[in-house]
């Protein structure tokens, strides 16, 4: 089988709906599973509603009928037939929404998110299996929440492997499958997330599982460039690259990678293709096993609002192992993510990446026992394959808080 993944940009509106159409009517879908996110912006709205839920409950219904609305407008440009089924399946899934945040009383935002924020791929999904259909092109719909199980940490659900190896191999082989990325659920049923962006993610689960041929990612870049082109203008196409390479890249933050997605087709030696949803045809990016990069080019890598904090002890002692232990286990209970670590004797610094909003509930709980000092807003820039004129450029229009240098990378934490 092969494996497709489409991200939200590819059916953000009607126009690109089609262009999806169009794609998979060029490339062979007979035996194919097509992993699809979330359409446009979608995920950002559902999250609105979540927030709503919580801060300003007043507003649950506006950010509701916003993303009805939407959804809406799509259908009634996709679809002919006002009575078509697909009506009733949307409409019953904003039913769910609205009765399960009526009746429910579980004050967990991160359960609460997952229950809701997932919606938006089975809304998408939903709607492209039906347009497919109406384009005669023949197509199961599955849940993927009935083939990825995990555990219950809401919003980064680590996946059993096991459990979702043995269900998933039950799918029957030539048939086109339309599912979703992103979302999952526990053995007991509740819908459980992957973290922001996962789609990619998933699309390596359903790969490694179904023993796929390969994996393609469809995205709207050519391929995977050294840098983004919003933040660089000349950007270069990276033809192949390593799965060491490709995962090394994603940890420190590449955009078009999920950094999850490598492991799982690395251990099975499955091939990865990033490619245009705009030029499908075109070979974009391989990544495979045991190959230079090609190019061998500067590569870079910005993550924004980070947090740099440096830690030290209060009595000024040295920053030794079981600082360090302390340190590091109120980082995994406030979920937040070390990007760079940099030690002196009597200090310990972090950049951190805070994506649920738990860094002053860190910093109030590390101040207990350590002082602290922080800047937030920071951009941690990060370069592969660097070289001395690169450095000296950062360094020229770059205010330097942190640098740090190993043989094929050198990181920046930069005002």
């Amino acid at each position: 089988m092969k494996v497709y993944k489409f991200g939200g940009a590819s059916v953000k509106d009607v126009k690109s709906i089609k262009n999806f159409v169009s794609v998979l009517q060029k490339i062979p879908v007979e035996n194919a599973v097509i992993v699809v996110s979330a359409m446009g912006k979608m995920t950002n709205a559902f999250e609105e509603i979540v927030n709503a839920y919580f801060n300003n409950k007043k507003d649950v219904s506006t950010k509701i009928d916003f993303v009805r609305n939407f959804h809406q407008s799509i259908l009634n440009e996709l679809f002919l037939d006002k009575s078509d089924f697909i009506y009733t399946q949307i409409d019953q899934i904003f039913m769910q929404i609205i009765g399960f945040l009526s009746s429910n009383k579980e004050k967990n935002y991160h359960y609460v998110y997952d229950q809701i924020v997932s919606k938006a791929e089975l809304i998408s999904t939903k709607i492209l299996s039906a347009f497919l259909k109406q384009n005669k092109i023949e197509n199961k719909w599955l849940d993927a929440r009935d083939y990825i199980f995990t555990d219950a940490n809401y919003r980064q659900a680590n996946v059993d492997f096991s459990k979702t190896d043995a269900k998933t191999k039950e799918l029957k082989r030539d048939n086109l499958y339309i599912t979703q990325g992103f979302i999952a659920s526990t053995i007991n049923g509740e819908t459980t997330t992957l973290g922001r962006e996962g789609s990619d993610y998933s699309a390596a689960i359903f790969a490694y599982a179904l023993d796929a041929e390969e994996l393609s990612i469809f995205k709207d870049v050519p391929g995977v460039l050294n840098a983004d082109p919003k933040l660089i203008g000349n950007t270069v196409l990276i033809e192949e690259m390593s799965y060491k390479e490709a995962i090394e890249m994603a940890f420190y933050g590449a955009s078009v990678i999920h950094p999850k997605t490598i492991q799982p087709l690395k251990s099975k030696n499955i091939p990865l293709y990033v490619k245009s949803f705009l030029e499908p045809l075109k070979k974009g990016t391989i990544i495979r096993n045991k190959v230079k990069i090609k190019p061998e080019i500067p590569c870079y890598i910005e993550k924004q609002h980070q947090n740099l904090i440096s830690i030290t002890t209060k009595d000024f002692s040295f920053i030794n192992e079981k600082n360090i232990s302390e340190i590091f286990s109120l980082l995994s209970k406030h979920q937040l993510k070390v990007n760079l670590i940099q030690n002196t004797a009597i200090s310990f610094s972090l950049c951190l990446e805070d994506f649920n909003g738990n860094f002053k509930s860190f910093l109030k709980d590390i101040n207990i026992t350590f002082n602290t000092k922080y800047n937030n807003n920071v951009k941690l820039l990060t370069v592969r394959h660097f070289n001395d004129e690169v450095v000296q450029k950062i360094e020229k229009v770059n205010k330097i808080l942190v640098k740090q240098t190993t043989r094929e990378t050198v990181q920046f934490v930069v005002m």
